[in-house]
């Protein structure tokens, strides 16, 4: 069966305190001293743990959807609807299946169930795919053939599936990577329009997005956009005024519900741990796509949501089925769920053999696929058809781990071999999963909780690890809710119970509304939230990793945060406290930028000239709007992400410390006139691995300055 291969890609590619006034920070501290249980004090254990890790279950990271869990299928796949599909989907709690295919998407009429140029597998048919879908429980993610389609084409899809045959597919769209249609002078997406600019794709968003919603207004529409980071993030095509997701998301904002990016860790050479390792870089690059949705989208952001509709470790070449690529899989889930993403779709259901490898012992397939196709390299063949690789174990214990409506809290480990990934139950039960990345050594592991305390009994303990041909149970007495051992390259899940009378379970109060931010200046920001049910008052708590600290409470249901740095970042949940004192589940999380003052003392204009998606240049001038002239200056600013810095310079002296960067003025400048008399202009290369987010604050001389 010939067995389409997804096209290389291009190569290229601390949070401050609030402040808070003595009184209300005392009585804060003390209601929670008095509320939050603490853990009962470990037993002493002969071995001393090698890692510790700090789960904060009033720290909220957001809810599971019923879609977090997806997968990719294509119409060229002769096994996506076999019976054992459906089957295994279910029992993996996926809620999300993806239709028809990648790149194939733009040259497929679902009508009449062709791909000119492409193949179609016998049985692969809308209504049947649709059959699968239904069978394991998972609403369709459809995408509307943008290449070679209309649409009006769209809206029909839209009438056959909703009005005719009822079966309610919300999420549509609009096209795959249409970034990829070579007007960046890359192309391996299919597209006839003439005009192959952002531009033209952000006009026919609005037209596909108008015919479809006329014929069912509840579809939910989503737009492609490249991940900030990776290919073709910040280049400027000819005649464009920007990049890709700057000249589409202005133009769209108002008629999309979602948006849709890929993320692969590498092309067909990375190793394991370089995927493992490279998945750092995703949080930040995801926070970048929220950030241009708050800029572009205004007060209608929290209504746009974001779907990762592709992710694997390669775009081919092996390690794709070994073991290290089944604790990437939980790993890359959990990371991505955690930053904002309401689906993440592995690529693939099923997808063919490729490179043939031994990773970890076991030979390795190099197929993107989580269940075998049975396909040969050349005399070596995979497993029977359906049998399962260990990503889709890898996504199978994310489902150990928690389901559609619990909420996802902060962990933090100490080591950067294990990472930890929490959520707390409906029922109150708090489920903890550990990924050990090393593939020689157990690792024993101290847990620590604020905001829940694990009761006497025993907790339920999972385990995928060498040897194990499943998610298997452990036995009891091996683990406690203080420490745990992980075994080499395995993932592990505790379930703790809460102690009786604690918890978000033991309190009157619902859970808070997720907080919207309705005003900001260079200091302050008002919040506001949907009541909880039983709430006396309101806690509002800062996130800094695995910890939260007080800086608001009130009885109302609006706040406002004072004596904030200008052009500062913050991420706060609401709790609800009862009569009694008894605190709710967090809300979801909201994270906030303040501004910078508008009647500074200075100026500070941060222009992006140019950028090739790893590196750019920029040009910075700066202004004395004072009443004296300054002498001898210095601009001081920090990179909102890791992997920015500068490679050389022009008109000033740069050093950077960390994320820091402190330019100062050439010798023998003159002086900044006042008043904005004169301007200072220096400039410099810089380069970025992942995102490149502009300076939120800059300071003159340690003056704030106006931004623009």
């Amino acid at each position: 069966m010939p067995r389409p291969h997804r096209p290389a890609r291009p190569a290229g590619t601390g949070l401050r305190p609030l402040a808070r006034g003595a009184a209300v920070l005392a009585a804060s501290l003390a209601l929670l001293a008095s509320l939050v249980g603490v853990a009962p004090a470990a037993p002493q254990e002969a071995d001393e743990a090698d890692v510790g890790v700090q789960v904060n279950a009033q720290a909220s990271l957001g809810t599971l959807s019923g879609t977090a869990r997806g997968v990719n299928t294509a119409i060229w796949d002769a096994h996506m609807n076999d019976p054992e599909v459906a089957d295994l989907m279910k029992a993996a709690d996926v809620g999300a299946m993806r239709y028809p295919g990648g790149s194939y998407a733009d040259i497929y009429h679902w009508e009449t169930h062709t791909a000119p140029g492409g193949y179609v597998a016998p049985g692969t048919g809308f209504d049947s795919f649709m059959a699968t879908a239904r069978a394991a429980g998972a609403q369709p993610i459809l995408i509307a053939n943008y290449g070679s389609g209309t649409a009006e084409e769209a809206a029909g899809w839209v009438r056959y599936a909703n009005v005719t045959k009822g079966y309610d597919a919300k999420y549509w769209e609009i096209g795959n990577e249409i970034y990829g249609n070579g007007h960046y002078g890359s192309g391996w997406e299919h597209d006839d329009h003439e005009d192959k600019s952002p531009r033209e794709y952000a006009r026919q968003v609005r037209a596909y997005a108008a015919a479809m919603k006329a014929v069912d207004p509840t579809v939910k529409i989503g737009a492609v956009l490249t991940t900030p980071g990776e290919w073709p993030d910040g280049v400027v095509g000819t005649g464009d005024s920007g990049d890709w997701n700057h000249t589409v998301l202005p133009e769209v904002a108002d008629v999309i519900d979602f948006v849709s990016v890929h993320w692969y860790a590498g092309g067909g050479e990375t190793t394991a741990e370089d995927a493992l390792a490279r998945l750092a870089k995703l949080p930040g690059e995801l926070r970048e796509v929220r950030s241009q949705i708050d800029r572009f989208a205004g007060a209608d952001s929290p209504d746009i949501a974001i779907a990762l509709t592709e992710i694997n470790t390669n775009t081919g070449g092996s390690r794709l089925t070994a073991r290290p690529n089944g604790l990437f899989a939980a790993d890359a889930f959990m990371t991505a769920l955690e930053n904002g993403v309401f689906a993440v779709d592995w690529w693939n259901t099923h997808n063919g053999a490729g490179q043939i490898t031994t990773v970890d012992g076991e030979t390795d397939y190099g197929d993107m696929g989580m269940l075998s196709s049975g396909a040969c390299t050349g005399d070596v063949c995979e497993p029977a058809p359906n049998t399962p690789f260990h990503p889709y174990y890898g996504m199978k214990m994310t489902s150990e781990l928690g389901t559609a409506g619990d909420t996802m809290v902060a962990a933090e480990s100490t080591a950067q071999d294990v990472s930890a990934h929490a959520v707390l139950r409906r029922d109150g039960r708090l489920s903890v999963m550990l990924v050990n990345k090393d593939p020689d050594t157990p690792r024993t592991v101290d847990l620590d909780y604020a905001g829940f305390t694990p009761s006497a009994t025993t907790p339920r303990v999972t385990r995928y690890a060498r040897g194990d041909s499943d998610i298997t149970d452990v036995a009891d007495g091996e683990a406690s809710a203080s420490r745990v051992t992980v075994p080499p390259y395995a993932l592990l899940t505790v379930t703790l119970e809460p102690r009786a009378g604690t918890g978000p379970g033991a309190s009157a109060a619902g859970t808070p509304g997720t907080p919207r931010l309705d005003m900001a200046t260079d200091t302050t920001a008002r919040l506001s939230w949907a009541a909880a049910a039983g709430a006396t008052r309101y806690l509002v708590l800062e996130r800094d990793g695995a910890h939260t600290r007080v800086v608001g409470e009130t009885t109302g249901t609006s706040v406002t945060l004072r004596n904030l740095p200008p052009g500062s970042t913050h991420t706060v949940n609401v709790l609800a406290a009862d009569a009694s004192g008894r605190l709710s589940a967090p809300s979801s999380p909201l994270t906030l930028t303040t501004g910078t003052p508008s009647d500074a003392a200075c100026a500070v204009t941060y222009h992006r000239d140019t950028s090739w998606g790893n590196g750019f240049v920029a040009t910075v001038t700066v202004r004395n709007l004072s009443d004296t002239p300054i002498t001898g200056w210095t601009v001081d600013w920090d990179w909102p992400t890791e992997g920015q810095s500068v490679s050389s310079s022009w008109n000033a002296t740069f050093h950077q410390v960390g994320s820091h960067m402190r330019v100062t003025a050439s010798e023998g400048a003159g002086p900044l006139a006042p008043d904005g008399g004169s301007a200072a202009s220096f400039g410099f290369v810089g380069a970025n691995d992942g995102p490149n987010p502009d300076p939120t604050s800059f300071r003159l001389n340690g003056t704030v300055c106006s931004s623009g």
